[in-house]
């Protein structure tokens, strides 16, 4: 069995417990259709309010406007700066390397099969040093609240702005 094919279980298994669990509601009309979904025919688009380096893939629902289920596909070398959810988030690494920092919490070296579940509010830090695809689900509608240092909040504007070369400089 390939690693492929391994990644695919383990997502598929992730995607069935949660089902199973309840751990993120759906609507009703969710609920009556069935879904499946080819990964090599997934769309992965950018994310409105996070890094360019970061996009995803819905799976199920609608994260605008409520509870999801999603694919994140985070770059090598991506950083996702210290932030916050009003929602409950779970995530599940299918691929790749990296780290969760959690305020208050553990850290999370990104290894497939690992497993993160966050309180709505609770800040944390993510960065991929090789490419990670992970399943991501939310109980409630996807919104990103940025924080500085001292955990104040801070627009996605300022945090999110390339960073300027000095001139002559090679990016």
């Amino acid at each position: 069995m390939t690693m492929q094919s391994n990644r695919m279980r383990t997502l598929i298994m992730f995607a069935a417990l949660a089902a199973v669990s309840g751990s993120v509601s759906t609507h009703a009309e969710d609920t009556e259709q069935m879904v499946t979904l080819n990964p090599r025919t997934l769309k992965f688009t950018p994310i409105p309010d996070m890094p360019a380096c970061a996009s995803a893939a819905i799976l199920r629902g609608n994260p605008r406007y409520g509870p999801a289920w999603v694919l994140l596909k985070l770059a090598s070398g991506c950083q996702v700066p210290w932030h916050w959810h009003s929602a409950n988030e779970t995530l599940v690494v299918i691929s790749g390397r990296g780290a969760l920092s959690m305020k208050d919490g553990p850290p999370l070296q990104f290894a497939p099969g690992a497993y993160a579940s966050l309180p709505s509010h609770h800040q944390h830090y993510a960065n991929c040093t090789r490419t990670c695809l992970l399943f991501n689900g939310a109980d409630a509608a996807f919104d990103i609240h940025y924080v500085d240092a001292k955990g104040e909040e801070i627009s996605a504007d300022k945090v999110l702005k390339p960073s300027v070369k000095a001139k002559g400089q090679k990016k």
